[in-house]
């Protein structure tokens, strides 16, 4: 058996570099155009169910079919709806984010961010838009 191969620890510079990059950059652009309104959706999704159930009493109490009521649905439609943005999200990163992290950490673990004037080194996401440091 061989030992692992020894890794060198990445540095503070490396971090700010790989931080102020235009594909971090770009991955949080996509994280956040996903995450924040299927957020706002599902706490207003949540939100009214509580509401509902609070302030509306004989609506959530209408019966649908036997004893299932429309309160004993829309509860139930939060756990659907939970699956269902899970299912969502991860089709999303799979699709969207995680080739550019992916990307990302091999070039952090072959320590490209570290390599001034080398192959790979990537310019900081103000300096590529002629932006001020």
């Amino acid at each position: 058996m061989t030992p692992p191969a020894e890794r060198r620890l990445l540095t503070p510079e490396e971090y700010r570099e790989a931080q102020a990059s235009p594909e971090f950059v770009e991955l949080k652009r996509r994280f956040r155009r996903f995450a924040f309104p299927m957020t706002v959706a599902f706490l207003a999704w949540y939100l009214l169910y509580v509401l509902l159930s609070t302030y509306a009493p004989d609506l959530m109490a209408t019966p649908v079919f036997g004893n299932i009521n429309l309160g004993i649905l829309l509860g139930l439609g939060q756990f659907v709806s939970t699956f269902v943005i899970t299912h969502v999200y991860v089709a999303h990163a799979n699709k969207r984010t995680d080739p550019i992290s992916d990307e990302m950490r091999e070039r952090l673990e072959h320590h490209e961010y570290a390599r001034p004037g080398g192959v790979g080194v990537t310019r900081g996401a103000d300096e590529t838009r002629g932006g001020r440091h």
